[in-house]
């Protein structure tokens, strides 16, 4: 029986454009570009070029034919901001590309450079979009996504607290998804991600906001002891507890009869964090916000002044919260 022959690499398009201001997906692109050439020509000759490094005659030098026939990728990085002496030759560079020579255009998709993106598009380049991803739920489906790639799961509860903890930057939350999927198993849920990032100031505080302005004052008492031992500075708690107030504060004041995404609009929260909100909304009323947050501003400024016992000023704010809420 004869052996299956194997698959050959897919070549490398003559030329790609990689479009959109989001870095960490275009240097994925790039990345993604390198192995593809990699795969069909160990022996590549890869050059990846800021525009400074890009001085007239440099390209034709780059890419004239050589004796050896070897792969070239030539990666031109920030098109936008090419000089306008070597603009002529690299338009006709990606236009018409010599044999065994495949070029990657990085361009940001902003108006600058506009020429260039359209001479690659006529041209018949490979488009990688790489848009800016700013939605909070646009992110949670990045978080998805990377736990799909690697054949591992992340439960939306897990997702939500993963972005809470880590915060909105892609970088970080590529490498908290990374950190993740390496040292743990099984599907990833928020006690998961809140054991792992129990270190971090901002996850701490907002942990022992959330419970307090939830009523669970017990809990949040022994959040609060854990989270100045580890270290957490007092006016991070402080501020952490107004945000929570403020939140709750907004959206009991919002429209009613609102359509989810329209009152995510109107708060300007994104939606599962509304969801939260309004479970925390219960027990409260304007009375009772005032109060609480009273009761905060009186261990902010504690704090700020360097109060004897900031963890005491803290516990009877908390104490202040979880009466200001009994009361609502």
């Amino acid at each position: 029986m004869s052996e299956t022959p194997p698959v050959p690499p897919a070549p490398l398009p003559r030329l790609t454009l990689v479009l959109g201001p989001e870095e960490l997906l275009a240097d994925r692109a790039v990345a993604g570009a390198r192995r593809m050439v990699r795969a069909a020509d160990p022996e590549a000759d890869v050059h990846d070029l800021a525009p400074a490094a890009i001085t007239p005659g440099a390209l034709d030098e780059l890419t004239a034919p050589s004796l050896f026939a070897q792969r070239l990728l030539v990666i031109i990085r920030n098109a936008h901001d090419l000089p306008a002496a070597v603009m002529g030759e690299v338009e006709a560079l990606i236009v018409d590309p010599p044999e065994d020579v495949s070029v990657v255009l990085v361009h940001s998709g902003g108006a600058k450079g506009k020429a260039l993106v359209e001479a690659a598009r006529k041209a018949g380049a490979v488009l990688i979009d790489c848009p800016e991803i700013r939605k909070p739920a646009d992110k949670l489906t990045f978080v998805n996504a990377e736990f799909r790639a690697a054949g591992r799961r992340i439960g939306a509860d897990g997702a939500k607290a993963l972005l809470d903890a880590v915060g909105g930057d892609l970088r970080e939350l590529a490498a908290a998804c990374a950190q993740l999927i390496a040292d743990t198993d099984g599907v990833v849920d928020a006690d998961t991600v809140h054991r792992y990032y129990a270190g971090r100031a901002d996850v701490t505080s907002f942990a022992v906001a959330d419970l307090a302005v939830s009523g669970q004052t017990v809990d949040a008492l022994v959040q609060l002891r854990w989270a100045l031992s580890a270290g957490v500075e007092p006016v991070l708690i402080t501020a952490a507890l107004a945000m929570g107030l403020r939140s709750i504060a907004k959206l009991g004041g919002a429209p009613r009869g609102l359509r989810p995404a329209d009152l995510a609009r109107e708060l300007g929260m994104p939606p599962w964090k509304i969801d939260r909100v309004r479970a925390q909304l219960r027990g409260w009323d304007g009375e009772g916000i005032a109060r609480a947050m009273n009761a905060v501003a009186v261990a902010d400024a504690a704090v700020k002044g360097g109060a004897v016992s900031a963890g005491y000023a803290l516990e009877k704010a908390l104490v202040g919260v979880a009466e200001a809420r009994r009361r609502g």
